[in-house]
């Protein structure tokens, strides 16, 4: 794998905080002892931060916590179509409200079933290599102009990047009101127009550079943040939890016990939400057979039902996203394997994270991918593009659009076609 911390171009935590800094998409756990190499390309603070102050300014610690009434309805179904979503073909998850996403797959797959799910990460609250830093110097919140601009191109899904660090700043402690009320804002804003909301703590399996299941860091203190989080949204139904991105250098068998762990204190705090479910490995499509998630990941236990399987796929050689540059034939079979074991296992899977350079080669990859899952929609229930957000500037993948939102990013004509 290529120098990690190239592979989004975005400054981490502390540079001796993460050994996983990057290599989404399932680069090989044997990088994740690499060190991390410094960021320059993204995360100043642009005069587009600007923006993201103002439309924070409201912030209020329990604008979210409870949904407006267009999210009302979904409070005790977080895997049925709303309205936003019920335009699209049926799918293989059910709209009952007792239904989940891990039942049974359906018998058939069409060509033309739009998946449930399709939509962008909106990248900023996990900037910054300052712990826990200054808000809009060192990181940034997505502003609300951004949520409406990709809910009005179609788009019904945000996943939302955010540091645990900077949300639970001590180990079993309360979680930050302000860190909180700026996430209550971004949740607020995607609740109101229909649009589901993935929160994700971007932390590789780590608190403070430290694994998860360390002496530094106990299982307990990662279940205590799920419980905290999810007590605070349970009430949200368009809210979904992902237990964490990109898990790397932790034991197959503990990453298992710590997911189990967050879905059983997810599922007592009475939050039927649904929950990504991430391997190991950077948790890539390609691998994951190869890495021991196949054989290890069938024994995660919800008692509510209702998970799937994330995982991160990119097409450059390596699948790391560290290139532009795509093999035109990687699409579909980065994730066949994958798609396999979903279909044996009778699970669900959804693709966290891909992207691809401006040019013809990955546009045909990710439209490739793109028509693979809307093929195989029984098990696959949707995707969010890596990324956007206020801060990324000239960065490859960005979807940002510019000249104040009246100009697309290249890419967004690549997608438009399947939302």
């Amino acid at each position: 794998m290529k120098s990690l911390a190239l592979k989004k171009a975005l400054p981490c935590l502390l540079l001796s905080l993460l050994a996983a800094c990057g290599g989404g998409g399932g680069g090989s756990d044997s990088s994740s002892s690499s060190s991390t190499t410094s960021n320059t390309s993204t995360a100043t603070n642009t005069s587009s931060s600007s923006t993201s102050s103002s439309a924070q300014s409201n912030a209020s610690s329990s604008s979210a916590a409870t949904s407006t009434s267009s999210a009302s309805s979904a409070s005790s179904a977080a895997v049925s179509s709303a309205s936003s979503a019920s335009s699209k073909s049926s799918s293989s998850v059910s709209s009952s409200s007792t239904s989940s996403v891990s039942s049974s797959a359906a018998s058939s797959t069409s060509t033309s079933s739009r998946l449930i799910y399709e939509g962008v990460s909106l990248a900023g609250a996990e900037f910054g290599s300052a712990i826990p830093g200054t808000y809009n110097s060192d990181y940034t919140y997505p502003t609300t102009t951004e949520v409406d601009y990709f809910a009005g191109k179609g788009m019904n899904i945000i996943r939302l990047p955010f540091l645990w660090e900077r949300l639970q700043q001590s180990l079993g402690g309360d979680l930050n009101a302000a860190e909180l009320a700026r996430m209550d804002v971004v949740v607020a804003e995607a609740t109101a127009k229909k649009v589901y909301i993935i929160l994700d703590p971007h932390n590789y399996a780590r608190y403070n550079g430290n694994l998860i299941g360390s002496s530094a860091v106990s299982q307990d203190n990662y279940v205590d943040l799920w419980k905290k989080l999810s007590m605070h949204y349970k009430s949200n139904g368009y809210v979904f939890f992902a237990l964490m991105n990109e898990p790397n250098g932790i034991d197959i068998n503990t990453w298992l016990s710590a997911a189990n762990a967050a879905i059983a204190g997810i599922r007592a705090q009475g939050a039927a939400n649904l929950i990504l479910v991430p391997g190991i490995s950077w948790t890539g499509a390609h691998s994951w057979l190869t890495s021991g998630n196949s054989t290890t990941m069938v024994n995660v236990k919800d008692s509510g039902n209702n998970f799937a399987f994330e995982v991160h796929q990119y097409f450059d050689s390596d699948s790391s996203g560290n290139s532009d540059t795509c093999s035109t034939t990687t699409g579909s079979t980065r994730l066949s394997d994958f798609t396999s074991w979903l279909k044996t296992n009778n699970f669900k899977g959804f693709l966290g994270e891909f992207a691809g350079g401006n040019n013809t080669d990955c546009k045909a990859a990710v439209t490739d991918a793109l028509t693979y899952m809307r093929s195989n929609s029984s098990v696959w229930i949707g995707w969010t593009w890596w990324a956007a957000g206020p801060w990324w500037g000239t960065y490859k993948f960005t979807l940002e659009p510019t000249n104040n939102f009246t100009t697309d990013a290249a890419q967004m004509s690549w997608l438009t076609p399947y939302l």
